[in-house]
């Protein structure tokens, strides 16, 4: 905020936002956030590239040996999609029915998905569709990071890859707005709720196939028909036979048992899948399969009651029981159903091939198998389990490349006799030796392994929480909060703090980091006084439960002043870091990282109490400590020059605060990425000390795309967008834009008074700017 004769509130780069990585922490004191985004043109973003249609995004699974087109089905949805609007879908509703959206409903196994992959491979194989963007459906998630992926993809309007949810809603907003020809599919919806708001617009232009096992009726409203699969028809079962047989060259395996063993296994397309790899790597006919599926059945009747709730899992086991044992007996042998065992656990969405080569899970499979199992020989087995059909593995899908069959997965877990806890902390492991250190920005790898800790989360229940909280699920939330979910995070930390409470209890050091990342979460979102009720009870319970001098409370008393500080409590809040920098500096030691990020938390408070040289003093100490120790182009280094920038710039040291700000960008772009949050707050400092400096039409530049990009991230009513709207007003008054000074000023004010209160410095000031604005004006 400003008052009338103050320059623009400075976009200072402020304390801890971010999740703590590691369990035992009550919340990470050495990360240090933003809070003004903005760009300079001198440093703008790198210039869109053309894009070059068509174009594809995310990866449909590969079509099955053999696919069966399901003519009937696939006229259906065809005939819908060439006559589009002027379609009557619904026999009951003698209207036009304008939809373009087709919902695939039925049981596991039937193969939704592969008659979707189908349509989508037809759209880019015959390039008649200009854009094909695939999205696996499991989640909020999974939709709004496929959603940003293809924003970027296409040049959406306002998408930049700072924040996954903005770049989401510009997607659906360039849906409603192009002439682009496009194929959405949503692949494998779990919870229709999860689309309220993602669901793509009904265009002539575009379509939409969704698939799911659901039958909600909500999924057939809205302009949309839910078209049932079933199993094959005995006729199409022949033919599938027939041609996977065929195809793999031993058509003498085919025999007048064919029929039967077709109907044995229920016509399910899956099982087919499971029984034709075995007789093809086996050598044996319809006949032999047969007899031996029979004798299998058997011991399938192990299976619990209730747990094959749609009546495919038991063929799906007899199939798997048989195709397991082989595969067992290949070399390597005995690592087939470990791997297996192993695989079932992780999403269906697929995961990285590079998992099976950790350490993790070489020492995983050298445990069951009693001998020590290289890295090669654990890519062997994968290879044996998509030879026998029971998963796949196409390198050409990157981060996906290995899937395995929801209902395969299920049967797995059924017949394994492995310790669950040793499959569940096995693939955590995995999934957390794989993370990047670089998880802010939407990428494929990121949204796979966040998609296989859920899936892994789900599955595994209370035994990633035994004997702590496993170190990947604290890693997933921080990477929420990394990428700017921050409403994603609020979501994700409530459900952590719950299930820590429930198993482990309320002082559980787990559940204290737990309740410290879901006020961090409240906080990153605007919610600052959520934030402050969580944090002052987590500074009292660390301190019961750790000591008053353990680092985590310490990190957790300096948690509570940034939050103090966001609400305008400078005061408290200076109070709390002066004795945060004196515990840091006892109990670390003067130069550790989170004792100089102390240091630089204390000096932004001195600086908005107005103790300038008190502030300049600690940060120049502050940056010599940080580039020192951590190295001259750390982040935490970056961040205490671009806050010691600020503080010159306070103190009327304009011109030595521009040249450090113009280096910090510089350095951030290179560094964290000329997207990251942090590298934009740059530019923004630097437009505040042009502002500052008389360059006024390059800080309104700047300040224009700050608001912007406020609005479409954080949304209209978060303190650091009515910050951007008080910087940008301040501006234009000094460029002589009176009028349009006071009209967003006027907004600030009653925006500040019902967000932060009518006390609060920002309010109080952007008050006294208006009242001697409209008397300029």
């Amino acid at each position: 905020m400003t008052s009338p004769l103050d320059p623009p509130a400075a976009a200072t780069v402020t304390d801890s936002g971010a999740a703590t990585a590691d369990r035992a922490g009550v919340a990470n004191t050495g990360v240090i956030h933003g809070d003004v985004r903005a760009e300079f043109h001198e440093h703008r973003h790198p210039p869109v590239t053309a894009v070059t249609w068509p174009v594809q995004v995310g990866q449909p699974p590969a079509l099955a040996s053999a696919f069966q087109p399901r003519r009937a089905v696939r006229e259906r949805i065809q005939d819908a999609r060439d006559h589009g609007a002027d379609v009557v879908l619904t026999q009951h509703d003698a209207r036009p029915a304008r939809t373009r959206t087709r919902v695939l409903a039925g049981e596991g196994g039937v193969g939704k998905s592969q008659l979707a992959a189908w349509f989508a491979h037809q759209a880019q194989q015959e390039r008649t569709t200009d854009l094909v963007v695939w999205v696996p459906a499991g989640s909020p998630e999974q939709i709004i990071t496929g959603y940003a992926r293809a924003a970027l993809r296409v040049g959406a309007p306002g998408a930049d890859g700072t924040e996954p949810a903005a770049d989401a809603t510009a997607f659906c907003e360039w849906l409603h707005t192009t002439d682009r020809t496009w194929l959405i599919v949503l692949d494998d919806i779990t919870d229709p709720a999860d689309l309220v708001g993602w669901w793509p617009p009904h265009r002539s232009t575009g379509w939409t196939l969704a698939t799911t096992r659901r039958r909600d009726a909500a999924l057939a409203t809205g302009g949309r028909q839910s078209i049932d699969i079933g199993v094959y028809s005995p006729s199409e079962s022949l033919v599938y036979l027939t041609d996977r047989l065929t195809e793999a060259g031993c058509p003498g395996l085919l025999d007048t048992s064919a029929g039967d063993l077709a109907a044995a296994v229920g016509h399910l397309p899956l099982a087919l899948s499971h029984a034709t790899a075995y007789m093809i790597d086996q050598a044996v006919g319809c006949a032999d399969y047969l007899a031996r599926y029979t004798a299998a059945a058997r011991v399938a009747e192990v299976m619990p009651a209730g747990s094959d709730p749609d009546g495919y899992g038991r063929p799906v086991t007899v199939t798997l029981l048989l195709a397991l044992d082989a595969a067992d007996r290949a070399n390597p042998v005995g690592l087939a159903r470990p791997a297996l065992a192993l695989a079932a656990v992780l999403s269906p969405d697929g995961h990285p091939a590079e998992l099976w080569t950790t350490a993790a899970v070489t020492g995983y499979l050298s445990e069951q198998v009693d001998r020590p199992v290289t890295a090669d020989q654990s890519g062997t087995a994968l290879r044996t389990l998509h030879r026998y059909g029971l998963l796949t593995h196409t390198p050409a899908d990157g981060p996906r490349a290995v899937r395995v069959h929801a209902l395969t997965a299920r049967a797995s877990r059924e017949v394994s006799t492995i310790d669950p806890a040793t499959i569940a902390h096995t693939a955590a492991a995995a999934l957390l030796r794989l993370w990047p250190d670089r998880d802010h920005v939407a990428s494929d790898i990121v949204d796979a392994l966040r998609t296989n800790t859920s899936t892994l989360a789900g599955l595994a229940g209370d035994v990633l929480w035994h004997p702590d909280g496993h170190s990947l699920l604290y890693w997933a939330g921080g990477s929420l909060l990394r990428s700017g979910l921050y409403a994603l995070a609020v979501d994700y930390w409530h459900r952590m703090v719950d299930d820590a409470a429930r198993v482990l209890g309320d002082e559980h050091p787990d559940t204290i980091t737990a309740r410290a990342n879901l006020a961090t979460s409240y906080r990153q979102a605007g919610h600052t006084n959520e934030a402050i009720t969580i944090e002052e009870e987590v500074v009292n319970d660390a301190a019961r439960v750790l000591g008053a001098a353990h680092p985590h409370t310490i990190g957790a008393r300096s948690n509570l002043a940034t939050s103090y500080r966001q609400a305008g409590r400078t005061n408290e809040a200076i109070t709390i870091q002066e004795k945060v920098l004196n515990d840091a500096a006892r109990v670390l030691g003067d130069e550790h990282p989170d004792t100089t990020n102390a240091r630089t938390n204390l000096a932004s408070s001195y600086r908005q109490a107005g103790r300038t040289n008190e502030a300049i003093t600690l940060m120049e100490k502050a940056v010599d400590d940080a580039a020192r120790v951590l190295g001259d182009e750390h982040p935490d280094t970056i961040t205490a020059r671009s806050n010691l920038a600020t503080s010159y710039r306070q103190a009327g040291r304009t011109n030595e605060a521009i040249t450090i700000e113009e280096k910090v960008l510089n350095d951030a772009a290179r560094v964290l990425g000329d997207e990251h949050p942090d590298t934009i707050t740059a530019r923004a400092n630097l437009a505040v000390s042009y502002w500052q400096a008389g360059r006024t039409v390059e800080a309104i530049t700047i300040e224009e795309k700050v608001l912007d990009d406020r609005l479409r991230v954080m949304g209209d009513e978060h303190p650091f967008t009515i910050t951007a709207r008080a910087n940008l007003a301040s501006s234009y008054r000094q460029a002589g834009r009176t009028n349009e000074a006071v009209t967003l000023m006027e907004k600030v004010v009653n925006d500040a008074v019902r967000v932060l209160g009518d006390e609060h410095p920002d309010t109080v000031a952007a008050v006294d700017a208006l009242r001697a604005w409209r008397d300029e004006a």
